[in-house]
């Protein structure tokens, strides 16, 4: 069973299923998060929808380049969960399946490509205060926790 984050699911709600690959970018103690300023702002593990007829790492490559304006290496499967959402830029609701994979930043090209996005390096640890999903914290917690020795 995978575990789910966030809203409540609103019995009679029409929710579309909505795959999305994300990831926890390491480099030593640091992290490279995403702020998206809308519709909502808030830090997020970079990542986004898997696209028709694209595999989820060829999405996660595409979607950190997008909004961190970095390539990722070793990209490595931790697990999913699942989210029941709004999503405004839309207009839709749905069950977002996330796939949350651990990487390293690799190579900056630039800045990010996809507007309102901004890449943003923190602590790993103080990640854990800024990310607005509950469910991108959980597994960062957890990575952490496995991880964390290594740091």
């Amino acid at each position: 069973m995978i575990r789910r984050y966030g809203e409540r699911i609103e019995q009679g709600r029409d929710y579309r299923l909505r795959p999305g690959a994300y990831a926890i970018l390491l480099s030593g103690r640091n992290m490279l998060l995403t702020y998206q300023e809308a519709p909502n702002p808030e830090f997020q593990l970079p990542g986004g929808g898997i696209d028709p007829g694209e595999s989820p790492l060829q999405a996660l490559h595409r979607e950190v380049r997008e909004e961190t304006g970095w390539t990722l290496a070793d990209p490595r499967r931790v697990g999913a969960f699942r989210r029941f959402t709004y999503m405004p830029e839309y207009d839709r609701w749905a069950e977002k399946l996330c796939h949350i994979y651990l990487a390293r930043p690799a190579l900056r090209l630039g800045p990010p490509s996809e507007a309102g996005h901004l890449a943003v390096w923190t602590s790993a640890v103080g990640a854990l205060d800024l990310l607005g999903n509950p469910g991108d914290g959980e597994f960062l917690r957890g990575v952490l926790g496995r991880v964390g020795r290594r740091l």
